[in-house]
């Protein structure tokens, strides 16, 4: 303890005091700053919430709090360096200016984070693009500012940029190829916009089907039918066919209904009343193709098929014109004493082995006798 006083003391004796206001100095104009910095944003965002557009809402927010805190770091740097240089001595500094440079980075990096935060969900909220769009847009812009942020830092190390590109190009390449497959086959998916999220997608070459619930840098998240999450590899979309059923314009109904047999001289009335039912249907797409015609002669009935396209593409509400379609047909069929076909049999019998089984069945004379 007694050394640590005369320590103090021998330093205190030695020492200019006068780098005492200084840093005082620099304190106070980091508090006058951050004051009027305060005061001055906070006048600019009353203004931006008077505007109609929201753009100018994003960017005080985003600039407030990095800035208020470069206010304070960058004098309290030159505050240490004052403070090592007046106690300590001769001592290089050179890591403090490395630490400068890494705080004016940092800050610059989190204001342009920020800002593509911000500016996100205002495109989200407002515009008409579709979420997969803007989140691809963001994480891109995301993954290129910290790319950014990491070569200014190490430049700032003395590391060749451009040699650690070149090699790090190599290593990345074989060591993340499925990673940079994934990525650029999400950036395809950007551009081709096969599908969104929210859209119903299959694959006829893979076992995928469900509604697309997210698309990512790596992956696309699908719901399947029976509520399970189906995660595939974005990479995979540009070697398989995909069907999008959302963006069909209609959806089909194709039947083919049998007759029976004895009802032949009916069905042609039965045909001309279903189509007029099917032209006059408000939930029938007229527009589309609309045929009703006798078909086939088949096992057991006489098949006419309907082949028409609703205007609905919604499967709830598809299956309910189906259904009244369905029974308006049966009681057009019923209205003309006719009725559906169900499979069956009919058995002819020789009428001469029919007598000669009765005969066979008649006992001889002498058995009768007995």
């Amino acid at each position: 303890m007694q050394s640590l006083l005369q320590w103090w003391q021998s330093l205190h004796e030695a020492a200019a005091w006068e780098w005492i206001s200084d840093v005082v100095t620099l304190t106070g104009i980091s508090a006058i700053a951050w004051t009027i910095w305060h005061v001055l944003v906070g006048r600019l965002k009353a203004l931006a919430e008077k505007t109609i557009t929201r753009w100018d809402d994003i960017i005080w927010p985003a600039i407030d709090t990095p800035l208020s805190v470069l206010i304070w770091l960058w004098p309290a740097s030159h505050s240490l360096e004052i403070v090592v240089d007046n106690t300590l001595g001769n001592v290089s500094l050179s890591w403090l200016t490395l630490v400068q440079d890494l705080v004016v980075i940092w800050v610059i990096i989190w204001v342009l984070l920020r800002l593509v935060n911000s500016g996100e969900q205002v495109m989200i909220e407002t515009s008409k693009r579709d979420h997969t769009t803007i989140n691809t847009l963001g994480n891109v812009l995301r993954a290129l500012f910290v790319c950014f942020g990491v070569l200014s830092l190490l430049k700032s190390l003395g590391v060749s940029v451009s040699g650690l590109l070149t090699v790090g190009g190599l290593i990345v390449g074989f060591a993340a190829k499925d990673l940079l497959s994934n990525f650029f086959g999400g950036v395809m998916i950007y551009f081709d916009r096969p599908f969104k999220v929210g859209d119903w997608v299959r694959s006829p070459d893979r076992n995928i089907e469900g509604t697309v619930e997210k698309i990512g840098i790596r992956m696309t998240v699908v719901r399947t039918f029976d509520l399970r999450p189906l995660y595939v590899p974005n990479s995979v979309f540009s070697n398989v066919v995909v069907e999008n059923p959302s963006r069909m314009l209609n959806r089909r109904i194709y039947e083919t209904i049998g007759l029976r047999y004895q009802d032949a001289d009916k069905i042609s009335a039965v045909i001309d009343d279903v189509y007029a039912m099917l032209e006059a249907h408000p939930d029938i797409e007229t527009r589309q193709t609309l045929i009703v015609n006798f078909n086939s002669f088949g096992p057991h009935s006489l098949d006419f098929f309907i082949y028409t396209f609703t205007k609905t593409v919604n499967w709830q509400r598809y299956h309910r014109v189906k259904q009244d379609v369905l029974l308006q047909v049966i009681g057009i069929i019923h209205q003309h004493g006719a009725d559906i076909a169900f499979p069956t049999r009919t058995l002819h019998m020789d009428p001469s082995l029919m007598a000669q089984g009765a005969d066979a069945m008649v006992p001889p004379p002498e058995a009768q006798a007995r």
